[in-house]
């Protein structure tokens, strides 16, 4: 239980329209290209939870509580929870309505503009209230699968901070509650804030695609240096960033229950497996860098939420490592040999890794990739991302590892082997094709929290490739709508290029082709794909 005293603070409270920039938002992030091909990805059949912090000091009733009819959503769908009572009517006596909670709401579960607009529920909650009485008491509330927190505690001690992580770690093991919750901040601000410290949660920054800069907290968390956030989403601050990133897990929980990742649907529906996709669809935004020990961004996480790429890497089903072997602790353990092939190049899996104590032995499960097309001098783009849970009741971690390495030599082309954090991430562009080991390692030996831990990974190789035709007077470009994230640019010259795309319209989705039609000219044109396209 959890005895630091709430204090909450809304994670932003700016307001501006909405209409004006809908349509370039839903293009950005994925949603477009999502409702253009494929049918009902919208949430349905998950319930939701959107905690409110009360932000008028001692206001009673409670501010907290979403208007039904400004989310063109029916007062049914909501349930209404702070300490004065339960409603499910607006308006009520519990609660009055916050104009904070609104703004939320349109980019959760809005008709208008949310990321999930057919969510089974939505438990709306005075925040302190769901803090005292269900989290700190371990009581499952109403059984919602996603949790939206659009507030911070603001600065805690360490001591405090490690409490409230460890309220919602346990939390979420218990009862299986993905919570996505704000980093917290400004420009200006530093680390992050809880509960967007969390290890088993997903944290959520701002990537401002304008002037290019981050708003928000930034890693590392005052406790052991991890890295938070864990991914950002587009908006001016993290209460508005953080909704989207809740309304693509609410997407991606419907798509796996429904089977679109394959029959094995509690392993597509496992948090862990949801967190993995969500972060390696992230498109990276421009600065972006990580390192082997830090494996996320330290302002970005693992880049921009794309709810496309995530749903087509999750359509590429789960995907068993080709051989698992136990080896000598800290011992090397480069590509065994072994033939057999992954037969997708975008996919999951969730499996389970074990190592041993005495003997001290480490866990290592390959998954080998023929990564080639038909162009002989293609690159690839290798993303790759680990998620695995800190445990119930534990401090620590077991530490798992990801690593890619070439077959034909044996070289190791990237790792990720953060000592504290419990998401992997490989981000490798410019990939010559080949065959590749990527790897999941996992520590043995006495110092372990447990021989077994259940993971989940996510992986994409992909080179994407811009095809040019003609017709009368017109020239057709097109390249394939996933992985999302590229744009076309145009020069005229090749020896000193000036590429630009502000001169080009934007493409229109057919038959999973983005398509760009150009009127023909006498003039010499060059084109090239680039991302990322934020």
């Amino acid at each position: 239980m959890c005895g630091c005293k709430t204090s909450l603070v809304l994670a932003a409270f700016i307001f501006s329209s909405l209409v004006s920039q809908a349509q370039p938002y839903y293009d950005l992030i994925g949603r477009t290209a999502l409702w253009s091909t494929t049918t009902n990805i919208n949430g349905s059949g998950i319930r939701v939870g959107q905690p409110e912090a009360n932000y008028v000091q001692n206001a009673e009733p409670s501010v907290f509580e979403v208007n039904p009819a400004n989310q063109s959503q029916p007062v049914s769908l909501f349930t209404y929870i702070s300490a004065d009572g339960i409603a499910n009517t607006f308006t009520n006596t519990v609660g009055v309505e916050s104009s904070h909670g609104e703004r939320v709401a349109n980019y959760f579960y809005s008709v208008w503009y949310g990321m999930a607009t057919n969510v089974l529920h939505v438990d709306n909650y005075d925040a302190d209230y769901y803090i005292t009485n269900y989290l700190a008491n371990y009581d499952p509330a109403q059984n919602d699968l996603v949790v939206n927190q659009s507030y911070t505690y603001g600065f805690l001690s360490v001591a405090d901070q490690e409490q409230v992580d460890s309220m919602y770690d346990n939390y979420e093991e218990m009862y299986r509650t993905l919570f996505v919750s704000a980093v917290g901040g400004g420009p200006t601000s530093s680390n992050a804030y809880a509960p967007g410290t969390s290890y088993n949660g997903i944290s959520v920054g701002v990537y401002d695609n304008i002037s290019g800069a981050f708003f928000n907290n930034i890693g590392p968390t005052i406790d052991n240096g991890r890295c938070k956030p864990d991914i950002t989403a587009l908006e001016g601050a993290t209460s508005f960033s953080t909704p989207q990133v809740s309304g693509a897990s609410a997407d991606l929980m419907q798509a796996a229950l429904r089977g679109d990742g394959g029959s094995d649907t509690n392993s597509a529906f496992d948090l862990r497996t949801i967190k993995a996709l969500l972060l390696n669809g992230a498109v990276k935004p421009p600065g972006w860098t990580n390192a082997s020990f830090y494996p996320l961004d330290q302002r970005y996480g693992a880049g921009v939420v794309n709810v496309f790429n995530s749903y087509r890497q999750l359509t590429g089903g789960k995907n068993s490592a080709i051989v698992s072997q136990l080896i000598t602790a800290g011992s090397s353990h480069p590509p065994t040999g072994d033939t057999g092939t992954e037969p997708v190049l975008n996919g999951w899996d969730f499996a389970t890794s074990t190592s041993s104590r005495s003997p001290a032995k480490d866990a290592v499960a390959h998954y080998y990739f023929d990564v080639s097309n038909h162009l002989a001098g293609a690159r690839f783009t290798a993303t790759a991302t680990l998620a695995w849970n800190r445990q119930l009741n534990q401090t620590n971690i077991n530490n798992l590892d990801l690593f890619l390495y070439n077959c034909a030599n044996s070289n190791l082309v990237a790792g990720s082997t953060s000592l504290v954090n419990n998401v992997e991430h490989i981000y490798q562009p410019s990939l010559a094709q080949g065959r590749y080991d990527l790897q999941v390692w996992k520590a043995g030996g006495s110092g372990i929290v447990s021989t077994i831990e259940p993971y989940a990974l996510a992986f994409a190789f992909y080179s994407d490739t811009l095809n040019v035709s003609g017709s009368g007077t017109n020239v057709t470009l097109t390249w394939p709508v996933y992985p999302a994230g590229f744009m076309v640019e145009n020069t005229t010259n090749l020896i000193s290029p000036n590429w630009i795309s502000t001169n080009l319209p934007q493409p229109v989705i057919t038959n999973n082709l983005n398509s760009l039609q150009l009127s023909a000219t006498n003039t010499v044109q060059f084109f090239r794909l680039i991302q990322p396209n934020l």
